[in-house]
């Protein structure tokens, strides 16, 4: 089945859903999600939105905090735009009566949390941020946002003269073919790449796999932050435990009641979380139990509904003032490389959210810049697009490549716990390379005919592609650099500062920025 239309959006989270009720003042857009639209790490994202909003806090502070925190590794003229535009995209949204929790004074209630100087954190509905704002932009989108639940994309499609002029899909049943004049890629990240996530069980970078494949630019693929604190009980993850809880005076300790992050970190339980994710894996390394103690904290449940939930189903009395914890993979910072207007190394084909790799993350991301990112670039892309785009007239495919390739794929539980043992937390050579072995290389993914596979096999598929990125990358930055750690090159490197690795049509190559000096002229041409 063939449809055409203006816009297809790839992905139903905060930056898709953005882009969509941006884009429909003059677009006709479908937004294809391959599962439940309610269903993804932005409905279910605890932590709120970081922008400035008090008198005694400015965009300078947030910053630098964002830069520190990731180490200094950014294109620093995107993370002005998105604390200064952030700013006034969060408020844009107040106006239109997107509800925010407030104190007894009527005044936007503010939390802090990890690596932050000020506390700047908005929250809607106590820790159910996530579901907040997404109900909030499902709600506003019109008649011409045409949603397809339960839909897998499985290939971009390219035309003669190396734009991206559409997608193949697939649902249980039918595939579906969709010939557009722009393509958008807002899947999010690839936490289930690992045994211990946060993240929904189908995040498995699905939107990079395939960007990847069609030729487009990745980066950053080595830099994955691991929350300290994930709900952990009989060795599984059942859920995340919020940065706000250390911001509202939680904190760190062992089995015997020893706190952790003392003498470890000026701001000790609220350190950046590669530093907190890195003391809470050596703790239980040694074989010892780790929580959170959250004894101190007063009305825990009406201030924390959604983790009070997640306890009480789970067994944990909240009473004892003890929560059981673990770290596991919780964000991306690399992806598809874009610019702050999510064009991509490929005309017509855009990136936005955890998808892309935009610089404004660095080596660890800053607490609750996600939902902000997700909003602000994806209203920075949606305006640009606005003003700027046009429509596609060459639905001419390039000339189709030869498939007949065969892939020997792991379980996916096996291929998870590779990846948490071997390109978790702590890396090194030995383990990396063994991994690497087990993946399949670029000429053999790209001769593989996903067509005739069932949605599981291609989500197996793309999960073995994202992960033979993050292990080539982790293998090839010998340095520690924020969430990235070597046990064999434990400290940071000064040649490796403002370095970046990019692969590209089953290269790898390491460059003195994120961006070829001509990719922003190109994609002016391409677009314009």
């Amino acid at each position: 089945m063939k449809i055409e239309t203006d816009i297809v959006i790839i992905g139903s989270g905060i930056a898709a859903l953005q882009a969509a009720r941006v884009l429909s003042a003059r677009f006709t857009i479908h937004l294809i999600t391959k599962s439940d639209i309610r269903n993804g790490s932005s409905y279910k994202a605890q932590g709120g939105i970081a922008a400035v909003s008090s008198q005694d806090d400015h965009t300078t502070f947030h910053l630098k905090d964002t830069l520190d925190a990731g180490e200094h590794h950014h294109v620093s003229e995107h993370v002005k735009h998105l604390v200064e535009q952030g700013k006034e995209t969060i408020q844009d949204l107040i106006n239109h009566n997107f509800p925010v929790d407030r104190n007894e004074h009527g005044d936007i209630s503010l939390g802090l949390e990890g690596a932050h100087s000020k506390a700047r954190i908005i929250h809607s509905g106590g820790d159910a941020t996530g579901k907040a704002l997404v109900d909030y932009l499902i709600d506003t989108l019109p008649k011409n946002v045409k949603i397809h639940e339960y839909e897998l994309a499985y290939e971009l499609l390219m035309n003669n003269s190396g734009e991206c002029m559409g997608v193949k899909t697939k649902n249980n049943d039918k595939d579906f073919i969709y010939h557009a004049s722009y393509v958008i890629l807002a899947t999010g990240g690839a936490g289930a790449l690992y045994a211990c996530t946060s993240n929904c069980p189908d995040s498995v970078g699905d939107g990079i796999a395939l960007a990847y494949l069609a030729g487009a630019q990745i980066a950053d693929m080595e830099f994955v932050q691991f929350h300290p604190s994930l709900l952990y009980i009989n060795g599984a993850a059942k859920g995340l435990v919020s940065e706000a809880v250390r911001g509202a005076g939680g904190y760190f300790i062992n089995e015997n009641g020893h706190r952790l992050m003392e003498g470890k970190h000026p701001l000790g339980d609220l350190a950046p979380r590669h530093v907190t994710a890195y003391e809470m894996y050596k703790e239980r390394a040694k074989g010892i139990e780790v929580y959170l103690d959250i004894s101190m904290i007063s009305d825990f449940k009406s201030k924390f509904p959604t983790i009070t939930q997640i306890c009480e189903e789970n067994g944990i009395a909240l009473s004892k003032g003890r929560i059981p914890i673990a770290p596991g993979s919780h964000f991306l910072m690399g992806g598809v490389v874009a610019d702050r207007y999510g064009r991509t190394s490929i005309p017509r084909l855009l990136a936005v959210g955890e998808v892309a790799c935009t610089g404004v993350h660095g080596a660890n991301r800053l607490a609750s810049n996600s939902l902000l990112e997700g909003i602000t670039f994806g209203k920075l892309m949606s305006e640009n697009l606005l003003e700027n785009g046009k429509k596609q007239r060459n639905f001419i495919e390039s000339p189709p490549l030869k498939r007949d390739g065969k892939l020997t794929l792991l379980q996916a539980q096996i291929l998870q716990n590779e990846m948490l043992q071997k390109a978790g937390i702590i890396r090194n050579s030995v383990g990396l390379a063994k991994i690497l072995k087990l993946l399949p290389n670029y000429n053999q993914v790209r001769s593989f005919d996903f067509s005739r596979c069932t949605k599981k096999q291609i989500e197996l598929a793309f999960m073995h592609i994202t992960s033979s990125l993050v292990v080539s990358a982790s293998l090839m930055r010998e340095e520690s650099r924020g969430a990235h750690i070597r046990k064999d090159f434990p400290s940071k490197c000064p040649s490796w500062q403002n370095k970046w690795i990019v692969f590209e049509k089953g290269k790898m190559n390491v460059r003195d920025g994120l961006y070829e000096q001509d990719q922003a002229s190109n994609n002016v041409k391409a677009f314009f």
